[in-house]
C-alpha cells in the first residue's frame, strides 16, 4: 500500500466499519490535540478508550484512562498513536497482540516498518492523519468553515440530536 496518499474510500471504510478507538497519549491538558480528538469521537458516538500510563485509574472525558493497550478489558477496533514516529513500531505490536483492526498514526507521524508489521499481521494502516479531520472532511461537516473536502454535495451534513451531526458516513 502507498501510505503517501489514501483513497477517500479506505478512509471511508475504515471509519464506518469501525466503532472503537483507543487513542494511546491521550492527554487530560485541553488544548493538546490528542484531547480534541477524543472529545470529537465521542461526540460522534464513537467508543473512545484513552490510554496513558500517567493517568491510568483516572477518568478523562468521563472515560477510564488504561496505562497500556493489553489493560483494556474490551475489543479495541482503531488503535490512534498520538506518540512520536519511534514510538509506533513497539504500540504496533501491542496493538497486534490485543487484535486491533487499525492502526492510525496521527499527523506527523510516521513509521514504515510498524506499517510493514500491521498489514503483515492483517491490519489496515493509516499514517500522518487524523481520524477527526477525515471524518468531519468526508462527513461534509470540515466544509461549514470554508474548507474544501474534496466532497461535493448540494446538501448540509445532517443532524442528529440537539444538533450534533453523527454518523453522517453510515449514510452515504
Amino acid at each position: 500500500m502507498n501510505h503517501d496518499s489514501y483513497t477517500d474510500d479506505y478512509i471511508h471504510k475504515i471509519l464506518n466499519a469501525n466503532r472503537s478507538f483507543a487513542i494511546v497519549g491521550a492527554s487530560a491538558n485541553t488544548v493538546r490535540p490528542s484531547y480534541f480528538v477524543l472529545k470529537y469521537l465521542l461526540a460522534k458516538e464513537f467508543r473512545v478508550v484513552p490510554v496513558n500510563p500517567g493517568l491510568a485509574g483516572k477518568e478523562l472525558l468521563g472515560q477510564k484512562v488504561y496505562g497500556a493497550l493489553n489493560d483494556i478489558p474490551e475489543p479495541i477496533d482503531i488503535v490512534d498513536i498520538f506518540r512520536n514516529s519511534e514510538a509506533a513500531l513497539e504500540i504496533t505490536r501491542e496493538a497486534i497482540e490485543i487484535g486491533a483492526k487499525v492502526i492510525w498514526m496521527q499527523l506527523g507521524v510516521r513509521n514504515d516498518e510498524a506499517a510493514r508489521l500491521a498489514e503483515t499481521a492483517g491490519l489496515q494502516v493509516v499514517m500522518n492523519r487524523c481520524p477527526k479531520i477525515e471524518y468531519a472532511r468526508l462527513s461534509g461537516e470540515i466544509g461549514w468553515a470554508g474548507v474544501n473536502s474534496r466532497a461535493i454535495s448540494s446538501s448540509r451534513p445532517k443532524l442528529g440530536p440537539r444538533g450534533v451531526q453523527h454518523r453522517i458516513l453510515r449514510e452515504s
